[in-house]
Protein backbone atom coordinates (compact mmCIF):
# COMPACT_ATOMS: atom_id res chain seq x y z
CA UNK A 1 0.00 0.00 0.00
CA UNK A 2 1.36 3.24 -1.13
CA UNK A 3 0.86 6.76 -0.34
CA UNK A 4 -0.22 7.58 -3.86
CA UNK A 5 -2.65 4.54 -3.89
CA UNK A 6 -6.51 4.89 -4.52
CA UNK A 7 -8.20 5.34 -1.05
CA UNK A 8 -10.47 2.53 -0.76
CA UNK A 9 -13.91 2.93 1.06
CA UNK A 10 -15.81 -0.39 2.23
CA UNK A 11 -19.61 -0.28 1.72
CA UNK A 12 -22.60 -3.02 1.96
CA UNK A 13 -25.59 -2.79 -0.67
CA UNK A 14 -28.57 -1.44 0.89
CA UNK A 15 -30.01 0.48 3.51
CA UNK A 16 -26.48 1.37 4.26
CA UNK A 17 -25.04 2.63 0.84
CA UNK A 18 -28.57 4.84 0.83
CA UNK A 19 -27.67 6.67 3.76
CA UNK A 20 -24.50 7.07 3.25
CA UNK A 21 -23.88 8.54 -0.14
CA UNK A 22 -25.10 11.94 1.38
CA UNK A 23 -22.87 11.97 4.07
CA UNK A 24 -20.03 10.98 1.34
CA UNK A 25 -21.43 13.68 -1.03
CA UNK A 26 -21.29 16.50 1.37
CA UNK A 27 -17.57 15.17 1.83
CA UNK A 28 -16.69 15.95 -2.29
CA UNK A 29 -16.94 11.92 -3.29
CA UNK A 30 -20.27 10.35 -5.70
CA UNK A 31 -19.92 6.98 -7.51
CA UNK A 32 -20.08 7.23 -10.68
CA UNK A 33 -21.72 3.86 -10.73
CA UNK A 34 -25.08 2.44 -9.16
CA UNK A 35 -24.26 -0.99 -7.29
CA UNK A 36 -27.90 -1.62 -7.58
CA UNK A 37 -27.50 -1.54 -11.25
CA UNK A 38 -23.94 -1.81 -12.08
CA UNK A 39 -22.20 -5.47 -12.03
CA UNK A 40 -19.15 -4.02 -10.80
CA UNK A 41 -18.13 -4.92 -7.36
CA UNK A 42 -15.10 -1.92 -7.25
CA UNK A 43 -16.80 1.35 -8.47
CA UNK A 44 -15.36 4.64 -9.72
CA UNK A 45 -16.09 7.77 -8.18
CA UNK A 46 -15.84 11.55 -8.96
CA UNK A 47 -12.85 11.61 -7.12
CA UNK A 48 -9.33 10.13 -9.20
CA UNK A 49 -8.00 9.01 -6.14
CA UNK A 50 -11.38 7.64 -4.40
CA UNK A 51 -12.85 4.09 -4.80
CA UNK A 52 -15.68 1.71 -3.35
CA UNK A 53 -16.07 -1.58 -3.25
CA UNK A 54 -19.36 -3.27 -2.36
CA UNK A 55 -19.55 -6.50 -0.19
CA UNK A 56 -21.55 -8.29 2.21
CA UNK A 57 -22.00 -6.08 5.62
CA UNK A 58 -20.96 -8.51 7.43
CA UNK A 59 -17.66 -8.63 5.54
CA UNK A 60 -16.62 -5.01 6.08
CA UNK A 61 -14.91 -5.34 8.98
CA UNK A 62 -12.20 -8.08 7.90
CA UNK A 63 -11.32 -6.28 4.61
CA UNK A 64 -10.84 -3.13 6.45
CA UNK A 65 -9.06 -4.71 9.28
CA UNK A 66 -6.66 -6.75 6.60
CA UNK A 67 -6.19 -3.52 4.51
CA UNK A 68 -8.21 -4.55 1.73
CA UNK A 69 -10.25 -1.45 2.61
CA UNK A 70 -8.69 1.65 3.86
CA UNK A 71 -12.05 2.64 5.68
CA UNK A 72 -15.54 1.07 6.17
CA UNK A 73 -19.02 2.02 6.89
CA UNK A 74 -20.42 -1.07 9.24
CA UNK A 75 -23.24 -1.64 11.67
CA UNK A 76 -22.24 -1.83 14.80
CA UNK A 77 -24.28 -5.17 15.35
CA UNK A 78 -21.27 -6.18 12.85
CA UNK A 79 -18.75 -4.77 14.30
CA UNK A 80 -19.59 -6.24 17.88
CA UNK A 81 -19.98 -9.50 16.53
CA UNK A 82 -16.28 -9.25 14.93
CA UNK A 83 -14.63 -8.28 17.84
CA UNK A 84 -12.93 -4.92 16.20
CA UNK A 85 -9.60 -5.87 16.31
CA UNK A 86 -7.32 -3.94 14.19
CA UNK A 87 -9.63 -1.27 13.62
CA UNK A 88 -9.90 2.32 15.00
CA UNK A 89 -13.72 3.35 14.83
CA UNK A 90 -13.66 7.24 14.90
CA UNK A 91 -16.54 8.13 14.26
CA UNK A 92 -20.41 7.18 14.45
CA UNK A 93 -22.43 8.45 11.53
CA UNK A 94 -25.77 8.40 13.18
CA UNK A 95 -27.93 6.30 10.21
CA UNK A 96 -29.34 2.83 9.45
CA UNK A 97 -30.25 3.27 13.67
CA UNK A 98 -32.16 -0.04 15.10
CA UNK A 99 -31.53 -1.53 18.37
CA UNK A 100 -30.20 -5.45 19.01
CA UNK A 101 -32.94 -7.35 21.18
CA UNK A 102 -34.14 -10.61 22.61
CA UNK A 103 -37.20 -11.06 21.32
CA UNK A 104 -39.61 -14.30 22.23
CA UNK A 105 -43.25 -15.35 21.74
CA UNK A 106 -46.34 -12.64 23.53
CA UNK A 107 -47.27 -14.20 26.82
CA UNK A 108 -44.23 -16.86 26.73
CA UNK A 109 -43.75 -18.55 29.84
CA UNK A 110 -40.43 -19.09 31.62
CA UNK A 111 -37.90 -21.82 30.07
CA UNK A 112 -36.99 -24.71 32.66
CA UNK A 113 -33.24 -25.76 31.90
CA UNK A 114 -31.20 -23.80 29.37
CA UNK A 115 -32.95 -20.95 27.12
CA UNK A 116 -32.30 -22.19 23.04
CA UNK A 117 -31.45 -18.70 21.43
CA UNK A 118 -31.31 -18.76 17.82
CA UNK A 119 -29.36 -16.18 16.43
CA UNK A 120 -26.50 -15.17 13.46
CA UNK A 121 -24.42 -12.97 16.74
CA UNK A 122 -23.35 -15.91 18.11
CA UNK A 123 -20.66 -13.86 20.19
CA UNK A 124 -22.32 -10.75 21.35
CA UNK A 125 -25.09 -13.24 22.34
CA UNK A 126 -23.16 -15.39 23.76
CA UNK A 127 -20.96 -12.41 25.93
CA UNK A 128 -24.35 -10.71 26.86
CA UNK A 129 -25.77 -13.64 28.61
CA UNK A 130 -22.62 -14.22 30.27
CA UNK A 131 -22.53 -10.93 32.11
CA UNK A 132 -26.12 -11.90 33.08
CA UNK A 133 -24.58 -15.26 34.86
CA UNK A 134 -26.57 -17.44 32.34
CA UNK A 135 -25.51 -20.26 30.48
CA UNK A 136 -27.99 -20.87 26.77
CA UNK A 137 -28.08 -23.04 23.66
CA UNK A 138 -26.96 -21.21 20.96
CA UNK A 139 -28.23 -22.39 17.73
CA UNK A 140 -26.78 -20.34 14.31
CA UNK A 141 -29.32 -18.82 12.13
CA UNK A 142 -28.45 -16.62 9.04
CA UNK A 143 -32.11 -15.19 8.15
CA UNK A 144 -35.68 -15.66 8.87
CA UNK A 145 -34.94 -15.38 13.13
CA UNK A 146 -38.88 -15.09 13.40
CA UNK A 147 -39.63 -18.55 12.47
CA UNK A 148 -37.42 -20.49 14.56
CA UNK A 149 -39.70 -19.93 18.26
CA UNK A 150 -42.48 -21.19 15.92
CA UNK A 151 -40.88 -23.74 14.53
CA UNK A 152 -39.64 -24.72 17.93
CA UNK A 153 -36.09 -24.81 17.25
CA UNK A 154 -35.74 -22.19 20.22
CA UNK A 155 -36.90 -20.22 23.04
CA UNK A 156 -36.39 -17.44 21.91
CA UNK A 157 -34.09 -15.14 19.19
CA UNK A 158 -31.85 -12.09 19.22
CA UNK A 159 -31.66 -9.79 16.22
CA UNK A 160 -32.28 -6.28 15.28
CA UNK A 161 -35.00 -4.72 15.47
CA UNK A 162 -35.84 -1.56 13.66
CA UNK A 163 -40.29 -1.06 13.52
CA UNK A 164 -40.77 -4.63 15.37
CA UNK A 165 -43.49 -4.71 12.74
CA UNK A 166 -42.01 -8.40 12.13
CA UNK A 167 -41.84 -9.65 14.99
CA UNK A 168 -45.61 -8.38 15.79
CA UNK A 169 -46.81 -10.25 12.76
CA UNK A 170 -45.16 -13.62 14.05
CA UNK A 171 -46.74 -13.38 17.66
CA UNK A 172 -43.36 -11.98 18.79
CA UNK A 173 -42.31 -8.94 21.19
CA UNK A 174 -39.15 -7.60 22.10
CA UNK A 175 -38.08 -8.87 25.68
CA UNK A 176 -34.67 -7.35 26.38
CA UNK A 177 -32.83 -4.31 25.16
CA UNK A 178 -29.24 -5.82 24.32
CA UNK A 179 -27.59 -2.40 22.15
CA UNK A 180 -28.53 0.75 20.42
CA UNK A 181 -26.70 0.04 16.85
CA UNK A 182 -26.01 2.46 14.19
CA UNK A 183 -23.22 2.34 11.22
CA UNK A 184 -19.64 3.33 12.54
CA UNK A 185 -16.92 4.80 10.41
CA UNK A 186 -13.97 2.19 11.08
CA UNK A 187 -10.37 2.80 9.67
CA UNK A 188 -7.69 0.61 9.03
CA UNK A 189 -5.17 1.52 11.60
CA UNK A 190 -2.14 1.10 8.81
CA UNK A 191 -4.03 2.73 6.49
CA UNK A 192 -4.24 5.83 9.21
CA UNK A 193 -0.23 6.45 8.62
CA UNK A 194 -0.01 5.56 5.30
CA UNK A 195 -2.69 7.45 4.16
CA UNK A 196 -2.94 10.04 7.03
CA UNK A 197 -3.78 13.66 5.32
CA UNK A 198 -6.46 11.80 3.52
CA UNK A 199 -8.10 10.00 5.98
CA UNK A 200 -8.26 12.80 8.27
CA UNK A 201 -10.18 15.09 5.63
CA UNK A 202 -12.16 12.15 4.94
CA UNK A 203 -13.01 11.81 8.72
CA UNK A 204 -13.20 15.69 9.24
CA UNK A 205 -15.96 16.39 6.64
CA UNK A 206 -18.28 13.37 7.64
CA UNK A 207 -18.10 14.65 11.01
CA UNK A 208 -19.27 17.62 9.79
CA UNK A 209 -21.65 16.40 7.41
CA UNK A 210 -23.00 14.18 10.50
CA UNK A 211 -23.59 17.44 12.70
CA UNK A 212 -24.46 19.10 10.04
Amino acid sequence: MSNDSPLVIALSKGRIFKETLPLLAQAGIEPIDDPETSRKLILDTNQENVKVVIIRATDVPTYVQHGAADVGVAGKDVLMEHGGDGLYEPLDLKIACCRLMVAGPVDAQPVQGRLRIATKFINTTRDYYARKGEQVELIKLYGSMELAPLAGLSDRIVDVVDTGNTLKANGLEPQEHIADISSRLVVNKASLKIKHAAIKRLIADLTAAVNG
